[in-house]
């Protein structure tokens, strides 16, 4: 398969010669869009939900409550009250935490394929 015959998350399998830089960096900057993406949606539900749950009526300290959940630092002030909130609170933060390994994941997935891939080109020219 040729690099124009895959699709934008195909990456070159082993035995295949090393994708060129410009093909690694579109890679890159995909996996950047879609990792912004994952993030800048999950801001926005935990916005949503700190402000229309919990009941946080200023927006800036919805954002940084959800930022500090998604970013892993832990709840800042505003402790949750209702059962509604207290559930809210809960599931946001187990869901940030799967949200924030899986951006990173999507993020680094092209420099780790082709850091594994370069080792099996050189593990191939040896032969």
């Amino acid at each position: 398969m040729t690099a124009r015959e895959r699709g934008p998350w195909d990456f070159e399998r082993m035995g295949e010669p090393m994708a060129p830089p410009a093909e690694f960096r579109r890679r890159l900057l995909n996996s950047g869009i879609v990792a912004a993406g994952l993030i800048t949606v999950s801001l926005a539900m935990g916005v949503a939900g700190y402000h229309w749950i919990v009941g946080i009526p200023d927006w800036a300290d919805c954002v940084l409550s959800a930022s500090m959940i998604l970013g892993g630092m832990g709840p800042v002030g505003n402790p949750p009250t209702t059962v509604a909130a207290k559930l809210f609170a809960s599931f946001y933060a187990l869901y940030s935490g799967v949200m924030l390994i899986a951006s990173v994941g999507v993020l680094l997935s092209p420099g780790l394929h082709r850091i594994l891939h370069r080792f099996h080109v050189a593990e191939d020219d040896e032969r």
